[in-house]
């Protein structure tokens, strides 16, 4: 079992950068594939980037693709999310989870894991 813990949201202006962080507990870490997903009041929760276990494979949502860059240094436990160019729509709770299991995964039932989320809101 792991447990995630993210942290680095904040309110922020249109287009400008911020980093999110998501620290994992527990065993293992190097073993789960990881992801980040956000949710918008009102909205389904969407992906938005995955990572494999081993970083040599990474997976974006078209609307974050070349925006954002997902990265893991699994020595520390720990997986990135830097977001560049952000926009209003962009606004949401990030959410940061772990999948066990073959392959990255792009659904929300792809994953085990979930932290608490962390709020990100862009102002215009």
């Amino acid at each position: 079992q792991v447990q995630l813990v993210e942290s680095g949201g904040g309110l922020i202006q249109a287009g400008a950068s911020l980093r999110l962080s998501c620290e994992a507990s527990g065993r293992a870490f190097g073993s789960y594939h990881m992801g980040w997903f956000r949710q918008a009041p009102g909205t389904e929760r969407e992906f938005v980037a995955a990572i494999s276990w081993t970083s040599l494979s990474t997976s974006y949502a078209d609307a974050v693709k070349g925006r954002f860059t997902i990265s893991r240094d699994n020595a520390k436990n720990t997986v990135f999310l830097q977001m560049n160019s952000l926009k209003p729509d962009d606004t949401a709770v990030y959410y940061c989870a772990a999948r066990q299991g073959y392959g990255m995964g792009r659904t929300s039932s792809d994953y085990n894991y979930w932290g608490q989320g962390t709020q990100v809101t862009v102002s215009s």
